[in-house]
C-alpha cells in the first residue's frame, strides 16, 4: 500500500508547472500542474496543484490552495457580442472579424500574507488585501480588505481577523518586508500577535 502511494505521488509530480512570462522569486514554490501566466510572486509564497494564475501580482508569504484560478480575460457585455472574434487581440478561434480596442485582461493584485483555500476563483482586476483571508470555494468578485476573511458565492465579507487598531499596527511594522535575518530574530514572537507588537 505504500509502494502505491508513493507512485500515485511521483505521478502527480510528472505534471509539470506552465509557466511563461512569469517572475518567480527563488524562495517561491509552484506546485504541480499550476499554469501561470504574466504573473509576480513575491518571496515564500507558492501556488498550490493545478491552479491556473494570469495578470496577477501576488505579495509575500502567500498561501494560494490546489486548483484555485486568479484572474483571465473579460469579454465586453456591453457590446453587440461578447465574442473574441469583434476585438483586436489573439483569440482561440485564430480570426478577428474587427480589431475594436478592448482591454480582455485586467492586472489582479495579491497582497502580502494572504491565504486562499482551495477551489476559489478570483475574478481579474480584484485586489485583496494584506493578511487577507478567502474560505474554499469562495468566488471573490469584489476587492478584499486587509485582515478581512471573505467566503461564500458570491463571496462576503465574514468578520476580520483582528480589531482595526492591531490591523493598522500590523500594516505599519510590515514584517513581510524584513530580511530573512530579522525573520529568523523575531519568529518567536509570531503565535501572539500582542506580544509581537508589544516587541
Amino acid at each position: 500500500m505504500k509502494v502505491l502511494y508513493y507512485v500515485s505521488k511521483l505521478i502527480k509530480k510528472l505534471h509539470l508547472p506552465a509557466i511563461k512570462e512569469a517572475q518567480i522569486d527563488d524562495t517561491s514554490r509552484i506546485c504541480s500542474g499550476s499554469h501561470i501566466v504574466n504573473s509576480s510572486v513575491d518571496r515564500y509564497s507558492y501556488i498550490g496543484n493545478f491552479c491556473t494564475v494570469i495578470n496577477t501580482e501576488i505579495g509575500s508569504f502567500c498561501s494560494i490552495a490546489d486548483n484555485t484560478i486568479i484572474g483571465g480575460a473579460n469579454h465586453p457585455i456591453e457590446w453587440v457580442s461578447t465574442s473574441p472574434v469583434f476585438h483586436s487581440g489573439k483569440n482561440i478561434m485564430k480570426k478577428n472579424f474587427s480589431t475594436h480596442d478592448y482591454n480582455t485582461t485586467k492586472r489582479t493584485i495579491i497582497g502580502n500574507d494572504v491565504w486562499i483555500g482551495n477551489n476559489c476563483l478570483i475574478k481579474s482586476g480584484v485586489e485583496i488585501g494584506n493578511g487577507a483571508i478567502i474560505a474554499m470555494g469562495s468566488i471573490v468578485t469584489k476587492n478584499v480588505g486587509d485582515y478581512e476573511i471573505w467566503g461564500g458565492n458570491p463571496a462576503r465579507m465574514i468578520r476580520k481577523r483582528f480589531n482595526n487598531q492591531t490591523i493598522t499596527q500590523l500594516i505599519e511594522v510590515g514584517w513581510w518586508n524584513w530580511d530573512d535575518i530579522t525573520l529568523h530574530q523575531k519568529a518567536y514572537l509570531f503565535n501572539d500577535v500582542e506580544e509581537f507588537l508589544g516587541k
